[in-house]
């Protein structure tokens, strides 16, 4: 649905974006995650045919962003960190308003609007002036305004910014009910956790370019190692470390419980289970230790490294 080849951005001798290649699938929750300034909004703002690339090229939904602009703006719906609201409008106008200028028939904006705002608990304050809403009414309306026309792809910068916790959650099952229908979200966002819940794949942008690329699963072990699991007995360990010694990595251990690593969990840790079985121990739990993709991006973007260092060894190591 998405695809970059170099794409870049260069405002001068400043190199907002540097040679960005994605490919993003139908139907895929795609988060851009990055400290300010790396060129994640400069990136969307191409991808969504509002900048004009440098070098490089980008289509959207087979959509060259250049060459046919006006067709990709169609087929998109992008909300801003700042959505700027007309705050004179009221909602219906509001969303009638962008509604012609998707050239939707009336009777079909009419019954968008009422249905998106229901969804999103604003069609009783749908007859209020918008500079009446709160910051999170008003986010909310711009989400709305986004997805309007329905598009196939949504660019999403921060969504859920200011917004109180039930109004995040409306927008995240929101989000996950747009990926069910298969469209395609790209979502640009500093709240970890929630990039973390939402997206299929990450890319992680420093300075222009891509870090790291990947599935959350893949990025935290290749970033992080194998992953950590904790074994917890109804008895003393005293004795049984060699059953698990030739099985897995001890990393540490107590009376009672160990941690270790093993690249193949999914094979070893039966194996395990059943050794210990066998040999009559009690088990009361075998799971893994979380590891937050926090830590996967603070180990990206706090590398001292150059830029260039940095990129051609996680592409050795298979991250981007």
């Amino acid at each position: 649905m998405i695809e970059t080849a170099n794409l870049s951005k260069h405002f001068g001798s400043i190199r907002a974006v540097d040679g960005i290649d994605l490919r993003v699938r139908e139907g895929e929750v795609f988060a851009l995650l990055g400290p300010n300034g790396a060129g994640k909004t400069t990136t969307v703002r191409m991808l969504a045919a509002i900048l004009k690339p440098t070098t490089g090229w980008a289509r959207v939904a087979g959509l060259d962003t250049v060459r046919e602009a006006r067709q990709v703006r169609q087929s998109v719906g992008l909300l801003t960190e700042a959505p700027g609201l007309y705050t004179r409008m009221r909602a219906l106008e509001y969303l009638d308003f962008f509604g012609q200028l998707y050239r939707l028939p009336s009777r079909q904006r009419a019954a968008r609007s009422e249905q998106l705002l229901r969804r999103f608990d604003l069609w009783d304050a749908r007859h209020r002036r918008l500079g009446e809403y709160s910051k999170g009414m008003r986010q909310k309306l711009a989400l709305v305004r986004a997805m309007l026309h329905d598009p196939l792809v949504l660019f999403l910068d921060e969504p859920t910014s200011a917004m109180d916790p039930y109004s995040a959650r409306q927008v995240r099952e929101a989000i996950l009910e747009l990926r069910r229908e298969s469209r395609t979200i790209v979502l640009c966002t500093h709240n970890l956790s929630e990039a973390e819940a939402l997206a299929d794949r990450i890319a992680i942008i420093r300075r222009g370019r891509i870090a790291a690329l990947g599935s959350i699963s893949e990025l935290k072990r290749r970033l992080l190692g194998d992953p950590l699991f904790e074994l917890r007995l109804g008895t003393s360990l005293d004795g049984l470390l060699p059953l698990l010694e030739d099985l897995v990595q001890l990393r540490e251990y107590g009376n009672n419980w160990a941690r270790y690593t093993t690249p193949m969990p999914e094979t070893v840790n039966p194996q395990l289970m059943q050794r210990l079985i066998e040999h009559g121990v009690p088990v009361i739990t075998l799971s893994e230790v979380p590891r937050n993709l926090e830590e996967v991006y603070l180990r990206i973007v706090n590398d001292k490294q150059s830029d260039a260092e940095t990129y051609h060894q996680l592409l050795e190591q298979g991250i981007t």
